[in-house]
């Protein structure tokens, strides 16, 4: 059962994950941008996100030592953040931005099923409903857009990573800040990546990036991962695990409003998609008032 902190807290950090939302919303456009692969990308990302976390580190003077313990579960949990991005821009390159934000709002879901099961508390039929829901939508959206099957399919797996680091990390805030969180996962899911690539030989042909690519992938590893991964950690300490996913999936209204601007992507899309969306959207947005409603009750 989620705590109640002050309300004045409780209000500053809902402000600060909307805002942080806004800017993974540029995250996709900024994938589709990016002329790299998947994994390339999602290497170079956290490179330069960890390398600005650490000179932060550096100029502020601030401590980032932890015990061993906690480096492994942070390296551990880098894995899961590595695959969830790598997962996540592989589904914008096989089908769109709005369908692959729209399968990344499965979050909710697996977040219902798996936060009882990981931190063994009572599931919540309100969010098992909410989550039954959200799944239906993505059924429909399965039916009318059968031609980014392999993107929708990436997509709902890197649903199911972001979940499971996200729930981790809601236990890991108790113990440590979430800069010095950030800096170590992302320090991991670099590694791993390079682990990965290493082993399929792919640092034999690796990718130096053009100027345009460097400049997306500044952006993306500075503003859009390092200063909205350690903002959206940081929430935790509040918030629950699913109350943070369901505010996180208003990341594709923003996203998908973005990608239109930049690509037309809302013209590509069938009305079955806006069905299925409708559906994710709509219990995303009528969660929290029906759960007030209960809670009064």
């Amino acid at each position: 059962m989620e705590t109640s902190p002050p309300r004045s807290g409780l209000n500053k950090n809902l402000l600060l994950l909307h805002f942080t939302v806004v800017i993974w919303g540029f995250t996709g456009t900024l994938g589709k941008l990016i002329t790299l692969t998947a994994v390339d990308l999602v290497w170079y990302r956290v490179l330069i996100a960890a390398l600005s976390l650490f000179i932060y580190f550096k100029f502020s003077n601030t401590s980032f030592r932890v015990s061993r313990t906690h480096l492994i579960q942070f390296v551990l949990n880098g894995a899961l953040v590595g695959a969830h991005w790598i997962l996540f821009f592989a589904s914008i390159k096989l089908s769109t931005v709005a369908v692959s934000l729209v399968c990344l709002s499965s979050i909710t879901l697996f977040t219902a099923i798996f936060e009882p099961l990981i931190k063994k508390k009572p599931g919540s039929r309100l969010e098992i409903l909410a989550g039954l829901l959200i799944i239906t939508g993505i059924i429909m959206i399965f039916k009318f857009e059968t031609q980014y099957t392999k993107g929708i399919i990436a997509g709902l797996c890197s649903a199911i990573a972001a979940s499971l680091f996200a729930i981790i990390n809601s236990r890991l805030i108790k113990h440590h800040q979430a800069k010095v969180i950030a800096f170590y996962e992302l320090s991991g899911a670099w590694i791993w990546i390079s682990i990965f690539t290493l082993t399929t030989g792919g640092f034999a042909h690796f990718p130096v990036p053009g100027i345009a690519d460097a400049g997306y992938l500044l952006l993306l590893g500075t503003v859009c991962t390092s200063v909205a991964y350690v903002a959206g950690v940081h929430v935790m300490r509040e918030l629950s695990a699913f109350r943070v996913a369901l505010i996180t999936n208003l990341e594709p209204v923003y996203g998908i409003l973005i990608a239109f601007v930049f690509f037309g992507d809302l013209n590509k899309m069938t009305p079955g998609f806006w069905a299925g969306a409708g559906v994710i959207l709509s219990t995303i947005l009528l969660y929290p008032l029906v759960q007030k409603r209960l809670q009064r009750r």
